[in-house]
């Protein structure tokens, strides 16, 4: 069967998409190899139905980790043998086309987000011009491209000239299970990187007028210490507890504990605004009324099942109110937990993985 090399810029242990994308094709019988990054406070990967490898790099962030990395990755791709390169995101598409062009094999394109539109790239116009370049450069020249969303998927066609699929980053369905009680008081969960832009800091402070409630945040990130200073200065104690990182496994375990879900999202360039984030999917999955942004994507979920509470602007009143609404208005909580049930059977990898295997099956 042919090898499909899939490439990444992260440790892999904590990245449940992939995980998930992997293991559907090499149960489907392809040959997967999946390639991230050791850093130096990495864990053991778990093993999978997949092959996985990691490439060390001494510079763990900033401009010279990606230049270093990036030629890492070409030497992995030149000396070892596959029929597709699977770059994910911008930041390992360049060795991903240029090694697959010299091999005379075939580049897929994963966009998970809009790149150029994050807000660490957004605010630096000299990075982003050099990432515009390499997309650019790289994507329009493709065959083979698919993203999380058809938003972002209607975009990436306007600007790039190629055809976009969709394959959506919904979970794997979980069994039936009683929720396991973790908490004396309801919990209000967030699972995904602490990084700006993701409305956390909001969250936080509206914890100072909620009682009766805890707020989980499950991962790190950029403003990992930023915001553990900002829990204690409002001396929030126990209101508010920071779990770290959080292995895919293990939050399908805390995941329904939570009595409420958050993705707060800024509206702070295209890719959080036509952002479809899994772990809106993974909300749903548990059965767990969420507060999520008035983005269209999350605006047309909602369309389809009211599983979500959502929010037309993001401020700490606006947080509070909603994380009030959920926790106080038993009926509005029912109906929302009730549409989870249903939707859940929609929205689950069973059926986007036929997805995931069409697109392949026809490369």
């Amino acid at each position: 069967m042919p090898h499909i090399l899939c490439t990444v810029t992260n440790d892999l242990t904590y990245d449940q998409r992939m995980i998930r994308i992997c293991t559907s094709l090499a149960r489907a019988g392809y040959e997967v190899t999946l390639v991230g990054r050791k850093r130096r406070a990495s864990k053991p990967v778990r093993q999978e139905a997949f092959r996985q490898k990691r490439l060390w790099c001494y510079f763990e962030k900033g401009k010279l980790f990606y230049l270093e990395y990036n030629l890492r990755l070409f030497l992995f791709l030149l000396f070892h043998p596959f029929d597709v390169v699977c770059s994910v995101d911008l930041d390992t598409i360049l060795p991903g086309f240029l090694v697959s062009r010299i091999k005379n094999k075939v580049c897929v394109y994963d966009a998970h987000e809009y790149f150029t539109e994050t807000p660490e790239v957004e605010r630096r116009p000299n990075v982003r011009r050099v990432w515009e370049w390499v997309a650019q450069f790289t994507i329009p020249k493709l065959k083979f491209a698919y993203t999380v969303g058809p938003a972002l998927a209607g975009i990436f066609q306007e600007r790039y000239g190629i055809p976009f699929a969709v394959i959506r980053n919904v979970p794997v369905p979980q069994e039936d299970r009683p929720k396991p009680r973790l908490s004396a008081e309801p919990i209000i969960f967030y699972q995904g990187a602490l990084n700006e832009g993701r409305g956390l800091e909001y969250a936080i402070a509206a914890m100072k007028n909620i009682e009766g409630a805890q707020l989980w945040l499950a991962g790190e990130g950029d403003l990992s210490v930023q915001l553990r200073e900002q829990a204690q200065q409002l001396e929030l104690g126990e209101k508010v507890k920071f779990l770290g990182f959080v292995q895919p496994h293990e939050l399908q375990q805390l995941t329904p504990s939570a009595y409420i879900g958050l993705n707060l999202l800024e509206n702070r360039g295209l890719s959080y605004y036509y952002s479809l984030a899994n772990k809106a999917f993974d909300y749903v999955q548990a059965a767990v009324p969420s507060i999520q942004m008035a983005f269209p994507e999350y605006q047309a979920l909602n369309r389809q099942y009211e599983v979500f509470l959502l929010l037309e602007e993001l401020s700490t009143a606006s947080v509070e109110t909603a994380l009030r609404k959920l926790l106080d208005n038993h009926h509005l909580y029912q109906r929302l937990q009730d549409n989870c049930m249903l939707a859940r059977e929609d929205w689950s990898w069973d059926k986007e993985e036929q997805v995931l295997l069409d697109f392949y099956r026809r490369i």
